[in-house]
């Protein structure tokens, strides 16, 4: 429990330097983005549940394209503070930046998960454990061709997410929120690229509960990334706008 707090402390004061420090031998790329993302876990029967997500990325806030994220999965909750996850995500990503990508590639992804949830004194406390097999698509662009993909790569990721939420004002139904939090992306064999470190994001936002299933989120992600091929780190400052619900159906609000 303290060693998650802990890591979210550190994390959102440096953002990982011990991790994400230049080598002397990378060049650094820095971005503004804008992440617009809907993330609903809505029950079905009993413990089980439906995960429905969609994350609409954009580099320049909202100008250019960056990434689009798909993710449904199904929900075991074991218990009120244990839940188990296991689904798909597609997403396809777009050149951006200084250091673009060549094309555009697809990537599918299979993922498990554990959650775990906790209570502070007046903070709700969030420990996320995730692992991720990820196919990647290699593209080629056949002269006098539309670019194609070629064959996948496999690779293996490892993702800890700790979250706070602090509730605002002296109330304990306050609808206000602070929600801050740190999420490290580790790679690990086979496959494991340039560099096992991945990329950190480190959070603070804005929150407020619109009903008892419904909530937003306006914050500050500062993302610290390794590319694959190891030369280019990238330092991107993002705007992220979420929308939270727990509804038996999306969008159907519970007063």
């Amino acid at each position: 429990m303290w060693r998650g707090l802990g890591i979210l402390a550190v994390c959102l004061g440096s953002c990982l330097p011990i991790h994400a420090q230049d080598n002397g031998q990378r060049v650094s790329d820095s971005n503004i983005n804008g992440w617009y993302m809907y993330f609903g876990d809505h029950p079905v029967r009993q413990k089980w549940g439906v995960h429905l997500e969609g994350q609409w990325r954009r580099n320049d806030v909202i100008d250019r394209r960056q990434q689009l994220l798909l993710r449904p999965a199904i929900n075991l909750e074991l218990n009120p503070s244990v839940t188990l996850t296991g689904g798909y995500a597609y997403v396809k990503s777009y050149p951006y930046g200084d250091f673009p990508a060549r094309n555009t590639f697809p990537e599918h992804r299979i993922f498990q998960q554990l959650l775990l949830k906790q209570k502070i004194g007046r903070v709700d406390v969030q420990h996320r454990y995730r692992l991720e097999q990820r196919f990647i698509g290699q593209v080629l662009q056949p002269a006098g061709g539309s670019p194609v993909v070629d064959s996948w790569r496999y690779q293996n990721r490892f993702r800890y997410f700790v979250k706070a939420t602090v509730p605002l004002g002296g109330s304990k139904e306050s609808q206000w929120y602070l929600g801050l939090y740190d999420e490290v992306f580790l790679h690990f064999a086979p496959n494991s690229g340039a560099s096992v470190f991945d990329q950190n994001r480190a959070y603070a936002a804005l929150g407020r509960k619109l009903s008892r299933t419904e909530k937003i989120e306006v914050g500050y992600m500062n993302q610290t990334l390794i590319q694959r091929n190891g030369r280019v780190q990238e330092y991107n400052h993002t705007l992220q706008v979420s929308f939270f619900s727990v509804a038996p159906f999306p969008f159907r609000r519970s007063k």
